[in-house]
């Protein structure tokens, strides 16, 4: 694993400033068909939507409206309409729940159970939404601002997650990969072989989780990391290039872009 944590492209070249990606030399899960699923509606959903949109000015990138609905609405109606998801608990900053509350009645999102405060960090964020769910035996954690997710997604998320008992999505790296300090200098050209991505969904477990989020309490990145962490076997499943992140301005344009381009393609 590589860790750093800033992205500048150049180019077709990344220079890495301190990121989260791995390098993995285990079998991926297939993508998205003919995969066999242990895990048959008994999914609960973490979606987290708490942080504080510092790179979006201090404006709730998670309700900025992106054809004519707020981004969460798209991210939402996915896991809402899986036959595999049984219990939804979105977790939000406080100051804005009761505008997600009118949102999930708005928008007829009856699998979201509970719309709760989230914590300082996005781990407590999650681990208040697993206090929250209760009851299923597995359990998906699923940035709010990533809305491009899809069915085909979750499917390959039970399905690698029922054969070790935890998987993330993630995509192999394309770009050339640069490690530098802190001035920018370029220390070597780090081998992408093996190099993924991280995403969400991820898919685990719940006792497995639940037991991560007990014992890890140092700073963490993402759910896979704990799970690494306490001896848990993360399988990787292919995501998608367009299941970005929404973190600035410029990337509601993009999602907006994709949007129209998924809705023409199924129209």
């Amino acid at each position: 694993m590589v860790r750093q944590t800033r992205w500048t492209h150049t180019t077709g070249t990344v220079v890495l400033y301190l990121h989260r990606i791995f390098r993995v030399t285990a079998t991926v899960a297939k993508s998205h068909d003919d995969q066999s699923v242990g895990i048959d509606g008994d999914l609960g959903v973490v979606i987290v939507a708490a942080g504080a949109s510092r790179r979006m000015g201090g404006v709730d990138k998670i309700l900025s409206p992106v054809l004519g609905r707020p981004l969460i609405s798209y991210t939402l109606r996915v896991f809402n309409d899986s036959d595999r998801v049984s219990s939804i608990v979105l977790v939000v900053s406080g100051q804005s729940l009761d505008a997600y509350r009118r949102l999930v009645d708005k928008y007829d999102l009856h699998k979201v159970q509970e719309v709760c405060e989230g914590g300082a960090r996005r781990q407590d964020s999650v681990r208040l939404g697993l206090q929250r769910l209760g009851g299923t035996a597995w359990t998906a954690v699923h940035d709010g601002a990533r809305p491009l997710v899809d069915a085909g997604m979750i499917e390959s998320g039970v399905a690698a997650a029922s054969e070790t008992g935890a998987a993330m999505a993630a995509v192999p790296i394309k770009d050339t990969i640069k490690a530098a300090d802190t001035d920018g200098i370029v220390l070597k050209t780090v081998d992408r072989e093996g190099l993924w991505a991280a995403q969400t969904p991820q898919v685990f477990r719940s006792d497995l989780l639940t037991e991560a989020h007990r014992r890890i309490t140092d700073d963490v990145t993402d759910d896979a990391s704990m799970v690494e962490r306490v001896g848990g076997k993360v399988k990787l499943f292919m995501g998608s290039y367009d299941n970005l992140k929404v973190t600035a301005p410029e990337d509601l344009r993009l999602v907006e872009a994709l949007l129209k381009a998924r809705e023409a393609a199924t129209s």
